[in-house]
């Protein structure tokens, strides 16, 4: 890892996240560069989301822009989950009004046979370009976070093919053939921890690894199939990075998390957070939680929830402000703009 000036050392995320005092709760917020954004569209009107990612000069541009306008307290790299699925073997698109699609998914284990991992990370590397021009931008003590999804996530994309409701195929495909499924895993795992490393390398201060999806699983199937191959992944990072997991949609799978090797978990708006801090264990930070459908309502109730999550992290080192899930087309800018100085103000108190 690039060593870190001062200014970064002592910067209120990382501080937070090492579960030091600051002077007021850090800030950033999931999406936080998305199509609410009047500065986001502008640029996006010009280009497709897959040529978005992959220009670094037009990436750099929107995550320097969201964290310039919202003021908030770390900057999350601009890209998506699935790139890194191309390279390995799967034909990727993204569909107008439909999300992506891959073309040629996995159904058997034969068909794991032709999933690689990626032993050239050159063909990502507008990723590591973008992540250097961000740097390169952005104010001396505001971190970058990169960001990667987690095995489950990215096996049940590359498995349906398409978004799920259900997770039929993915979870079909791991029950019937457990060394199949655990190949799978493997090579992504490994492809997933050099592309951590490498935005590392390039300039990010802190990762978060998404499991979108694992909300799916019962308790149960999250500590046998999904569970290892996070730790395994989380394994292969350096120590010395701070990592946040992020796993949404079933509080019950918190408990299992408590023994990842994560230097912070977040917490989606679908548990209480004073809970989920004690069930994660008090030597570690949380990130959360409002939930973002919040930010539709009016400000005096946008105070009011932001507050009551301020009041349950009790003043405790190691909070991190976030939504519960990532901010949402159409919500008002200058609610999202207000919420970051909520947190400030009512921090610092």
């Amino acid at each position: 890892m690039p060593v870190l000036s001062p200014e970064l050392q002592n910067c209120r995320f990382l501080k937070a996240a090492r579960c030091e005092p600051v002077d007021t709760t850090p800030i950033w917020i999931m999406r936080q560069a998305g199509r609410y954004m009047p500065e986001y569209m502008a640029v996006r009107s010009k280009v497709t989301f897959l040529e978005l990612c992959k220009s670094p000069e037009l990436a750099a541009e929107v995550t320097v822009t969201a964290q310039r306008v919202l003021g908030v307290d770390a900057a999350i790299l601009f890209a998506d989950l699935l790139p890194i699925l191309e390279p390995m073997g799967f034909e990727l698109e993204y569909q107008p009004n439909e999300g992506p699609v891959i073309h040629n998914p996995v159904r058997s284990g034969d068909d794991v046979e032709r999933v690689r991992s990626v032993d050239n990370m050159e063909e990502l590397g507008f990723v590591f370009d973008t992540v250097r021009l961000v740097r390169k931008e952005l104010p001396g003590d505001i971190p970058l976070l990169g960001f990667a999804g987690a095995p489950f996530t990215l096996a049940s994309y590359a498995i349906e093919g398409a978004g799920s409701r259900n997770y039929i195929h993915t979870k079909k495909f791991m029950y019937a053939d457990a060394g199949a499924w655990n190949a799978l895993m493997e090579r992504l795992v490994e492809s997933l921890a050099e592309y951590l490393r490498q935005q590392i390398a390039a300039g990010c201060q802190a990762v978060q690894v998404f499991d979108s999806w694992a909300g799916c699983l019962s308790p149960a199937d999250y500590r046998d199939y999904a569970l290892p191959h996070t730790q395994a992944l989380l394994n292969q990072l350096p120590d010395d990075v701070p990592v946040i997991h992020f796993l949404t949609g079933n509080p019950t799978l918190l408990a299992a998390q408590a023994g990842l090797k994560a230097r912070v978990i977040g917490l989606d708006w679908r548990c209480e957070l004073a809970e989920a801090w004690r069930t994660v264990g008090y030597d570690r930070a949380v990130q959360g939680n409002l939930d973002p459908v919040t930010l539709f309502a009016e400000q005096s109730v946008i105070r009011e929830r932001c507050r009551s999550i301020l009041a349950a992290a009790e003043g405790r080192a190691g909070h991190i402000f976030n939504l519960g899930h990532g901010v949402l087309p159409g919500t008002p800018v200058e609610h999202v703009k207000a919420l970051v100085e909520m947190v400030h103000e009512m921090g610092a108190a």
